[in-house]
């Protein structure tokens, strides 16, 4: 297919694809589906290998957010059943984080619900880094805590933060639909204050929102402007409570045509798989492994993900690599500011108890609202949490 090779020819260079060309991947047929991902894994190995990088969320402090984004469990008044609790203390947030690090992290992604940071809050959370950091040498941290203000991007910085999150989410002109209490402009702004004091920044979307191709197109164009080193893809997870939990809008072939189109557009940065994957890529989640280099290892914010053995198992079998803590992330020629590398489990089993028949397996066509489940361990509870 000419729009392959053109597109693969362009990402080894760096070359921006044309928008028309973007919009094309995304309305390849599923005849063409496995030569959309061989193509775009050809840019994704030439840029990274065969490594896969782990990262690992630690949920700092969830629920209480005064913000009304529409797809978040933790927004404003939503009765979504999930945890609540405040800010975690220093040890308790290095005792989770340890847990991910043990099953191969390289990166600690410490995230607190919000609109964004008091003065008092950077400082607690300067203290939680400090503590990573003091009892796992090597560790990245990244940082994301909503919209920043003046001079916090600096202090996180100087507290040891490698990085800063912050996602545009969808595009500009739909932005106003899913969030009322904040604007996009204020996400790029936040984003480019991270990037101006040397914070790696780390800036994505979500998928399946009921957005068009052309606002998909849109934000990933958005980012590659932005210039973040790492780009977070997460799938809506269509939690009960939230205005969107009817937005099932996702195939496994969808997921993957998206992923192959922010590997054009975004050839040589790092493309992570985050929230979603197991809800709605399931079973082909490893043949995405040739698009992103990159995955969330255990589970979410506030709901569970794969086991993290399985993610394991799923790297190795799919004949990838985990990234080692002695490897750079990034090529070299992006490795500048910030980090030097780059910059939001539980299993679902299937099966009936033993003894019994397995449920038969749900149509293509039906939501797979079985593989949402609230989060009920780690950080805020008694209960070890998965990685």
């Amino acid at each position: 297919m000419d729009l392959l090779n053109t597109l693969v020819d362009k990402g080894l260079r760096r070359e921006l694809p044309t928008r028309e060309e973007a919009l094309a991947v995304l309305a390849t047929s599923d005849d063409d589906l496995l030569d959309v991902v061989a193509a775009a894994g050809k840019v994704r190995r030439h840029w990274f290998g065969r490594r896969v990088k782990l990262n690992y969320l630690v949920n700092l402090k969830s629920g209480l957010c005064p913000e009304d984004c529409s797809y978040c469990s933790q927004r404003l008044g939503a009765d979504t059943g999930i945890l609540k609790y405040t800010w975690l203390k220093p040890d308790e947030a290095s005792k989770a984080a340890a847990a991910g690090l043990a099953g191969g992290a390289k990166r600690v992604c410490l995230v607190a619900s919000g609109r964004g940071p008091t003065d008092r809050d950077v400082d607690r959370v300067a203290g939680t880094i400090k503590a990573i950091k003091e009892q796992n040498e090597g560790v990245e941290v990244c940082a994301c805590l909503g919209l920043l203000s003046d001079g916090q991007a600096e202090r996180l910085r100087e507290a040891g933060a490698d990085a800063y999150n912050h996602n545009l989410n969808t595009s500009e002109s739909t932005y106003g639909d899913i969030t009322t209490t904040h604007t996009y402009a204020d996400r790029v702004d936040t984003v480019t204050k991270a990037h101006a004091a040397g914070l790696s920044a780390c800036s994505g979307l979500i998928a399946g929102m009921g957005e068009s191709d052309e606002d998909l197109v849109d934000v990933v164009y958005s980012l590659r402007e932005l210039d973040p080193d790492s780009v977070p893809v997460n799938f809506l997870i269509p939690v009960e409570g939230t205005p969107l939990a009817k937005e099932w809008n996702l195939t496994p072939q969808r997921c993957l045509r998206i992923l192959a189109m922010v590997r054009f557009v975004c050839p040589d940065v790092e493309v992570r798989i985050a929230g979603g994957r197991e809800v709605h890529l399931r079973t082909m989640q490893p043949l995405a492994l040739n698009l992103a280099n990159s995955i969330f290892l255990g589970d979410y914010l506030t709901t569970e993900g794969q086991a993290g053995q399985a993610d394991l198992e799923m790297i190795a079998d799919a004949g990838f690599e985990v990234e080692g803590a002695d490897q750079v992330t990034l090529p070299e020629h992006r490795v500048g500011g910030g980090c030097h590398e780059s910059a939001g489990c539980g299993s679902h089993e299937g099966g009936g108890a033993c003894g019994t028949a397995a449920p038969a397996a749900p149509t293509v066509s039906e939501p797979r609202t079985d593989l949402v489940a609230v989060r009920r361990r780690g950080a805020g509870t008694d209960l070890a949490p998965n990685a």
